[in-house]
Parts: structure tokens; C-alpha cells; sequence
């Protein structure tokens, strides 16, 4: 009986010898990277930075960029994509908070949040910061090719000179390209004011047929190629144009313009708002911020991130303007209902013939 038992045992044991012989060894299968999904202005961060996010902490970076703050706006309203960072402006992220569009962020998991300058801090848009944290700020003004103009630009009205027919450029955004003739016409850039806004759309009429182009991000490659003679421009994209072209100037009019404040929010129903914390926290690092100040021209609102820039570029008056310059410019505000005559007024004027 011992010896039959015994028998069956080595049998058994045998036999699953020979299957583990036989079969194919299981691997298991390599876990998959979080993904992080970004959307962004056009040409608005250095990529090897993404790159260098994505090694350290083992992730893939979606990106997507957007051409205006509008467009950003009706792509994450409409919920199609989940994005888990996007970088507005304060009048936009004033606007999307009221409609609960966006996260909280909880600063304290943003440890170089004490690096940025206080006066980027606790902007009307969003007190307290309690759903945005500063990435760039800037001006527009009006960059112009000295080889091709023989004055000194110094006023909105340029724009309107028709002896720079088919050589000016206008930013193709609603917003913009209305706050100028607003300021032309000696209004608010944030007028809601029917009439105002009226004299302004007349303003942008008359002005059309001298208008080469409604330019996007290729503006900056048509100033530094030298087809057209001057354009609307947000200051950081004047820096990179003067240091491609010598020639390039930038200027912001003396009746003012608009002073700009870019920040970094989580909207709502976010897919990884942990690894959206991290990156708000690894582009605040100021060695992180440095390059990419260098690389796309803005302004940083980082105070540590600015003593590491080189002088030159610090004290570029483009990039970091006097403050009597700043105390004439104004900060774009959400329009509120007076959007649908912002709307319809831009629709009006790129419909025109």
C-alpha cells in the first residue's frame, strides 16, 4: 500500500515537472504610464522641460495647444477631452470660475509657490489663489521693422495709417484686436458699453482694407522675415522677434494697452489632479523656469527665476517695462453678457469685404 502510495506521489510530481518544463514562462506585462494631458498656448513652453517632467517622474505628457483664450475656453466647456492643466488668462479664469470650470488647487502641495513675486499674487480674477498659480505676464504693444518704417511709432493710430497699407498685421483674437481700437478711440479695453463697442467695430472697418493679415502664431515669422512692417504683439514674442531680426523694435502706445497675467489652473473633472499638482509645483522650480523664460521670451513672475536670467534679458525693457509704462495699461476683466457683442461684433468685421 505504501509502495502504490508512493508510487502515485512521484507520478504526480513528475508530471508537473514536465508541464512546468514545457510551458511557456508568464511575464507580466509592464505597467502603463499615467498620462498627463496639457493644453496650452501655441509655442508657450520649452518641450525639452516636458521631456524632463516625463523621465522623473515616469509619466507621458499629452500636449495640446490652443491659438486663443476663447478657443481654450469652448474646447474644455464642451468636455470633449479631459485636460488636467490648462494656462488661461485672468480675464478667462475669472470667467471660469464663476462657472465652476476649475479645481482647487491646494497650495500647500506647491512648494515654490513662495517664490513667486507677491504682486502675481491675489489678482482680482481669483483671490487667494485658490485656483490658479502664475506662469507669465506681459504686455501687447506694437512691433515695427525700423528698415521699413522711417518714424517713430508711438500710438495705436499707426495701425491705421494708410500709408502702411498691406503691411500691418492684426492678432486674429476678438478680444485684442477690439481692446485696440477701443484704446484707440479713447475707451476702456474692457468697455461694455454698446456705443463704445460700436465706434470700435467701425474703428476695425475702416481699418481692414489696410490689413494684410488677421495672423495667428505665424505673425512672428512673417515680422521676422520682413513681410510685413509692423503688428500687434504680446511683449514676449517681441523678444524673440528683435534677437531673430535686428531691425524689429517694440513699443507699447502711449495710450496704453493691456497688461496680461498667464496662469496655470486644473479644470474640472481633471484625470490625474495629483500629477497636475506636481507639474504646477516642477514649473515653479526656478532652474525650471529660467529655461523656459529663455527659451519662449515671457516675463516670469518668479523672483528666484529672475535673478537667474542674464541681465540682459531681466533688464530688457520689452519683457520688463518701467512702471509708468505699467500704470497705463489695464487688465483684461471677463465681460460677463456683453461676450455675445464681442462676439458678434468680430464675426461682423472678419465677414466684411
Amino acid at each position: 500500500m505504501k509502495k502504490t502510495i508512493l508510487m502515485v506521489l512521484i507520478l504526480v510530481l513528475s508530471l508537473g515537472t514536465m508541464a512546468g518544463c514545457g510551458s511557456t514562462p508568464t511575464t507580466e506585462q509592464p505597467k502603463a504610464k499615467a498620462k498627463l494631458y496639457v493644453y496650452n498656448w501655441g509655442d508657450y513652453i520649452d518641450q525639452t522641460i516636458l521631456a524632463d517632467f516625463e523621465a522623473e517622474y515616469g509619466v507621458e505628457v499629452v500636449y495640446d495647444e490652443y491659438a486663443t483664450n476663447e478657443d481654450m475656453y469652448v474646447k474644455i466647456k464642451q468636455g470633449g477631452t479631459k485636460y488636467d492643466i490648462a494656462i488661461p488668462s485672468e480675464y478667462m479664469i475669472e470667467k471660469m470660475i464663476k462657472e465652476d470650470m476649475l479645481e482647487p488647487i491646494d497650495l500647500a502641495k506647491i512648494s515654490n509657490f513662495s517664490k513667486i513675486n507677491d504682486r502675481f499674487k491675489n489678482l482680482p480674477s481669483d483671490p487667494g489663489n485658490k485656483y490658479s498659480v502664475p506662469y507669465m505676464w506681459g504686455t501687447m504693444g506694437i512691433i515695427y521693422n525700423t528698415s521699413m518704417i522711417d518714424e517713430e511709432i508711438s500710438s495705436w493710430d499707426a495701425l491705421w495709417n494708410p500709408k502702411y497699407a498691406k503691411q500691418i498685421l492684426m492678432i486674429d483674437s476678438q478680444r485684442e484686436s477690439l481692446a485696440v481700437a477701443l484704446k484707440k478711440s479713447g475707451y476702456s479695453m474692457n468697455s461694455t458699453d454698446p456705443a463704445e463697442l460700436e465706434a470700435a467695430k467701425q474703428a476695425l472697418l475702416q481699418q481692414k482694407p489696410l490689413v494684410l493679415a488677421y495672423a495667428g502664431d505665424n505673425y512672428k515669422d512673417m515680422m521676422i522675415g520682413e513681410e510685413a512692417a509692423m503688428a500687434v504683439a504680446w511683449s514676449g514674442d517681441a523678444v524673440f522677434m528683435a534677437e531673430e531680426n535686428e531691425n524689429l523694435t517694440y513699443v507699447v502706445p502711449e495710450e496704453g494697452s493691456n497688461l496680461w497675467f498667464d496662469s496655470m489652473v486644473i479644470p474640472k473633472g481633471a484625470r490625474n489632479v495629483e500629477l497636475a499638482h506636481k507639474f504646477i509645483d516642477f514649473m515653479t522650480r526656478p532652474e525650471i523656469g529660467k529655461r523656459n523664460v529663455e527659451y519662449i521670451g515671457y516675463s516670469t513672475p518668479n523672483v528666484e527665476t529672475l535673478a537667474l536670467l542674464d541681465p540682459e534679458m531681466s533688464g530688457d525693457p520689452a519683457a520688463y517695462p518701467s512702471d509708468e509704462i505699467l500704470a497705463k495699461c489695464e487688465v483684461f476683466v471677463d465681460p460677463g453678457p456683453a461676450i455675445e457683442m464681442y462676439n458678434r461684433i468680430w464675426t461682423e468685421v472678419k465677414s466684411a469685404k
